[in-house]
């Protein structure tokens, strides 16, 4: 038994004894009882009013003054007391630490809550998304009245970002991206990428307008190079031999321009994505035909379609990816090798599977071999002479057409190029194509 129950027995032995003197004056033992018990009910009902009303006063100084388990009780209530407002002075602290933070960040910072309604926002929302104080508790989509913002919001699928002019300033473009965390509440950071949109633009302009300059240069200097091969006995075996080098290297540097230019059509945020049924299966066939005349060495090439499914989009950004993916696995297959072009629907969308049986890539070259002149020397392999832009330009029309550009490969084993395509770009039932066929070129 605890100390302070103990303390309590003299209360109740003094307490016994006046039931026992009233017993023998009133000569009445239920009498007595009774009395004694009201008396100590009493009592601990004092103490109890004199605990209620120190609570309801809300002070934090000492706590009353009392005897017995009340003093114990009293006591254990004043240190929680004293624990918790603790506790709340270093929330608060906290608290107010985030909130300088926050309001310190260059970014627009805006907690949402489980109705996309606002709970706070910083001086940069401030600045940014025109937010002001009276905002708090309205829902974000009726201050930010943008159709891409709104249907980002009804998708909820807060893995990309949504890019938006500022309400503010129409010449300031915002991304935004939207953190979920705790119990449906949701973090909104804007950021101003006015500065590199500028120079993502300038790099475009600069890579377009050197392109378009050399295109003029390099015809006319193919011209050149081409009468001068065909002056067969006029000119020194010795200087053709020069002559066919750069005509190689001309040849070589308009595939370069080439790239950049289609790089830059894709990129453009002015070229609209065209919206066109796609016979995809016709388009493989063509591209096999095509492919197979590249050189009489080549490897077998297998076209396999497992569905007449098409396409919703632009045929010729789509023709470009697919003749990248299949000229590439042609040319790093040996001629016993073979490649394999597999299209199919996986019920959720379709796949086209590019696999080869060449000398595979080490498994650090995957993450970047859609970089800009990202090249990979392959062991056994001799100089393909490509310009390491071509899985660029198809993962750049495989993200305007909602799909995903998926690698897989091992050494010594071969590799795996495929294109995941969305649901909503699959045609269904609208090519008269044989639903499966497979032909060995």
């Amino acid at each position: 038994m605890s100390s302070p129950w103990r303390s309590e027995f003299p209360f109740l032995f003094l307490a016994l004894l006046v039931g026992a003197f009233l017993s023998k004056v009133f000569d009445g033992f239920v009498v007595a009882f009774w009395f004694v018990l009201l008396v100590y009910l009493a009592r601990h009902l004092f103490y109890a009013n004199r605990l209620l009303t120190w609570l309801r006063g809300g002070k934090s100084g000492q706590p009353p003054q009392g005897d017995g388990v009340w003093e114990e009780i009293y006591y254990l209530i004043y240190r929680l007391r004293r624990r918790s407002k603790r506790r709340k002075k270093q929330l608060i602290r906290m608290l107010e630490r985030f909130r300088t933070a926050t309001a310190a960040l260059p970014d627009a910072t805006v907690v949402l809550g489980a109705r996309d309604e606002i709970d706070w926002f910083n001086e940069a929302a401030e600045r940014m998304l025109g937010l002001r104080r009276n905002d708090i508790g309205q829902q974000i989509g009726n201050l930010l009245r943008y159709p891409k913002f709104s249907q980002y919001l009804q998708n909820a699928d807060y893995r990309s970002t949504v890019s938006i002019p500022s309400p503010l300033n129409e010449n300031i473009q915002l991304e935004i991206r939207i953190v979920p965390y705790g119990d449906d509440l949701r973090l909104l950071v804007a950021q101003d990428v006015t500065q590199l949109r500028f120079m993502e633009r300038v790099r475009s302009d600069f890579v377009a307008n050197v392109s378009h300059e050399l295109r003029t240069p390099l015809t006319v200097l193919k011209g050149y190079l081409e009468t001068l091969n065909n002056a067969n006995g006029t000119v020194p075996e010795s200087t053709l031999k020069v002559f066919r080098r750069m005509e190689e290297q001309t040849a070589r540097m308009e595939s370069l321009v080439d790239g950049l230019l289609s790089l830059t059509r894709l990129e453009s945020s002015t070229n609209q994505l065209m919206q066109k049924r796609v016979d995809v299966p016709l388009m493989l066939q063509s591209i096999c035909d095509e492919v197979k005349l590249l050189a009489d060495d080549h490897p077998s090439i297998e076209l396999v379609v497992e569905t007449g499914a098409g396409l919703l989009g632009a045929e010729q950004e789509l023709r470009g990816a697919f003749s990248n993916l299949i000229v590439n696995a042609m040319k790093y297959t040996p001629p016993a090798g073979r490649v394999t072009v597999r299209w199919r629907d996986e019920g959720k969308g379709a796949r086209l599977d590019v696999e080869d049986t060449g000398p595979g890539i080490a498994q650090h070259h995957l993450p970047r071999l859609t970089e800009r002149f990202y090249r990979v020397s392959v062991e056994g392999c001799k100089n393909k002479g490509g310009s390491g832009l071509g899985l660029a330009i198809v993962k750049h029309a495989l993200t305007r057409h909602g799909a995903e550009l998926k690698i897989a490969s091992t050494l010594g084993r071969g590799s795996c190029f495929s294109c995941c395509f969305p649901e909503e770009r699959v045609l269904r039932g609208d090519f008269r194509t044989d639903a499966k066929i497979a032909q060995r070129l």
